[in-house]
């Protein structure tokens, strides 16, 4: 069981050492595939969404979005799960490879850092949308927008557990 635990958190790395990874894959031939987001409360769309991005590649890397930048992002009362607890739930899904968490509102300046072979984001996102779409390109790479999973959203789930607790009133 500790082992689990613990190969589970060796997938969360800092930048530098997703840095290290990044030229590791890059040496042996490897594609990496990135996308980011907040992952609030993991629902069928996501699950669903980083099945179908880590089949684009070698590997997946998935950053996640502080809780300073997500309360920036959605409002306060987010977010509901901790960056940390954020992170280790999708470290724990067998289709993620790697998990980062970063500070700034949009991952441009992390995506350029690191210029994966695949940026993906959902089809709520279009081309245009996608940061970190040009450094990517620039570089050799390409950006994909992956089917939108309707109705599966964390505020959806959010707005039907508030009906559920005022219908209960």
């Amino acid at each position: 069981m500790l082992d689990c635990y613990l190969s589970m958190i060796e997938k969360i790395l800092s930048l530098d050492e997703l840095l290290g990874v990044r030229e590791g894959l890059r040496t042996e031939g490897k594609s990496l595939v990135f996308t980011n987001g907040v992952f609030d409360l993991l629902h069928v769309g996501h699950v669903r969404y980083l099945a179908e991005a880590r089949a684009l590649g070698d590997a997946l890397v998935v950053a996640v979005n502080s809780d300073r930048t997500v309360r920036e992002l959605k409002g306060e009362g987010r977010p509901i799960v901790s960056e940390h607890e954020r992170a280790e739930v999708l470290a724990a899904l067998r289709q993620v490879d790697f998990v980062t968490i970063f500070d700034d509102v949009s991952p441009r300046s992390l995506i350029a850092r690191l210029l994966p072979d695949v940026l993906v984001k959902g089809g709520d996102y279009t081309l245009a949308d996608i940061h970190g779409r040009e450094e990517v390109e620039a570089a050799g790479g390409c950006t994909v927008s992956l089917p939108f999973v309707e109705g599966a959203s964390t505020t959806t789930i959010i707005e039907r557990m508030r009906k559920t607790k005022s219908d209960e009133s």
